[in-house]
């Protein structure tokens, strides 16, 4: 229905007249543009008002980490919650760092923190360790950072679907600083950047391995793009 990354009008939707879009365009729809429009209201309107500050105030001069606390200190917030993966606890000790530098109250929560059994919720199907292995925690999260009176979340390098449950189970605000990707180094965009060449055959069919691999011998994240021709042919 809408695919405005596949729009093959330069942003039409970024000008004053929006003329010219095409048929499908999102913008055709004012209903939902004044529905969308009044939202902006009240702690909405307060946080889309600090967004657009802190864009303009350091548009491609600031870090990602430097724009979360310029937007923390446009919105007044005081005290910042880290909700971390246990695996990425050092570049969570050293975002604390900063954080408290710069003034900031800050609590950082692991993933496993308040963890138990992944057995308990059922998940013991899919444990690394068959003997026992602690289940992530992020609604525990949540809720630790809750009771700290933090006032913004960062996410920091929670797995898929566990951001998911933080996100979906906080009352806070939140943002990103980490997003993370074991195979990219936590850079996942590059998968996109290179979904033509190196990693076509990891991300398209009929070459893209699908379930448990697990068991597979370890792939290189990258593959040449000679090999892929030859790839496609042999499926």
């Amino acid at each position: 229905m809408y695919c405005c990354g596949l729009c093959a009008k330069k942003t039409p939707c970024n000008t004053a007249g929006q003329d010219n879009l095409p048929a499908n365009c999102p913008c055709n729809e004012p209903d939902i543009k004044e529905k969308s429009k009044v939202g902006y209201t009240g702690e909405n309107g307060k946080i889309a008002d600090a967004a657009a500050r802190t864009e303009y105030e350091g548009y491609c001069k600031r870090t990602r980490l430097e724009e979360i606390m310029e937007f923390a200190e446009n919105m007044g917030y005081k005290h910042i919650g880290i909700a971390h993966c246990i695996g990425l606890k050092e570049e969570a000790g050293i975002a604390y760092k900063i954080f408290k530098a710069n003034g900031f109250k800050v609590d950082t929560v692991a993933c496993k923190a308040g963890t138990f059994s992944k057995k308990e919720l059922g998940h013991g199907d899919f444990q690394i360790n068959k003997d026992w292995e602690g289940v992530c925690n992020p609604i525990g999260q949540a809720l630790y950072l809750e009771k700290a009176g933090c006032e913004l979340a960062v996410i920091l390098g929670l797995c898929v679907g566990h951001d998911t449950l933080f996100i979906k189970n906080t009352k806070l605000p939140v943002t990103y600083l980490v997003v993370k990707d074991r195979v990219l180094g936590h850079n996942p965009v590059q998968a996109l950047y290179l979904s033509e060449s190196y990693l076509k055959a990891k991300l398209y069919p009929p070459t893209r391995q699908k379930g448990n691999i697990s068991d597979c011998p370890t792939q290189p994240a990258l593959i040449h793009p000679d090999s892929l021709a030859m790839t496609h042919k042999e499926h």
